[in-house]
């Protein structure tokens, strides 16, 4: 990765709306230029995928949660298990595995308590091997940035 890739990030990750024409202005280089690299990075993986991003409490009532998760069995598989799990949950946006501490830290987007409630059932309470669930909520969010720096 140069230079070029790197201005290419940079604009892409403040604004991934841009046509490429903007974009190779912006980056200093010509648009076929520009178009072949954006291909390149996408091919490679470097670009995993462009979203909006939605502020939600625009969108109807939101609780975020961070919850610690602590497993009985932190076998490779076990955790791969969790994980399986907790994927194909909507409301879960992240999930990490930590150390030390907790096995796993998720970042859980829901409307209310209730359905944190009802999530923490599904997700954690009918689970064999979940030995500790520990839930922090957000009563404000002063920064949010998905921007990595590169």
């Amino acid at each position: 990765m140069d230079e070029l890739d790197k201005r290419i990030l940079n604009a892409l990750q403040v604004d991934a709306s841009q046509t490429n024409a903007e974009l190779a202005a912006a980056v200093h280089v010509s648009p076929p230029t520009c178009l072949r690299r954006v291909k390149q990075l996408t091919e490679s993986g470097v670009i995993q995928r462009q979203v909006a991003i939605v502020a939600p409490e625009k969108v109807g009532p939101s609780l975020t949660a961070i919850v610690e998760i602590s497993l009985d069995i932190q076998a490779a598989e076990r955790m791969g298990e969790f994980e399986a799990h907790v994927a194909g949950e909507d409301a879960v946006l992240q999930c990490y595995r930590v150390a030390p501490g907790p096995d796993f830290v998720l970042i859980v987007q829901v409307a209310d308590m209730p359905a944190y409630h009802a999530l923490a059932h599904r997700l954690f309470a009918t689970q064999v091997n979940v030995r500790n669930v520990k839930a922090y909520f957000s009563t404000f969010r002063s920064k949010f940035e998905t921007r990595i720096a590169v």
